[in-house]
C-alpha cells in the first residue's frame, strides 16, 4: 500500500469515528450547529480522501493506460475521470 493510500485510509477511519460521534449527538438531541460543524468536518475528511484517491489514480492507473497509446482505453479512462469529477462537484 502506498503512503498516499495509507493517508486516505486514515481519513476514512477518522470519518467513520466522526460519523459515530455525529449519530450519538443527533440521538442525544444536541445543539444543531454543533452537529453541523461535526458534519462539515466529516465532509472535509471525505473530500480530502477523494482528492488523494484521484491524485493516486491519475499518477498510476490513468498514466499507465495513457502511455499504452490505446485510444479506446484512453477514451474510457477520460470518461471515468469526467464522471467521477461531475459526481464530486454536485
Amino acid at each position: 500500500m502506498t503512503p498516499q493510500k495509507i493517508k486516505t485510509l486514515i481519513n476514512f477511519r477518522k470519518t467513520k469515528s466522526l460519523m459515530e460521534k455525529i449519530i450519538k449527538m443527533v440521538e442525544a438531541d444536541e445543539y444543531c450547529i454543533n452537529i453541523m460543524q461535526q458534519n462539515l468536518a466529516a465532509i472535509g475528511l471525505l473530500r480530502s480522501a477523494h482528492e488523494m484517491l484521484m491524485e493516486g489514480h491519475l499518477n498510476s492507473c490513468f498514466k499507465s493506460d495513457f502511455e499504452t497509446k490505446n485510444s479506446k482505453k484512453q477514451k474510457e479512462m477520460t470518461e471515468e475521470i469526467l464522471k467521477v469529477t461531475k459526481l464530486f462537484n454536485k
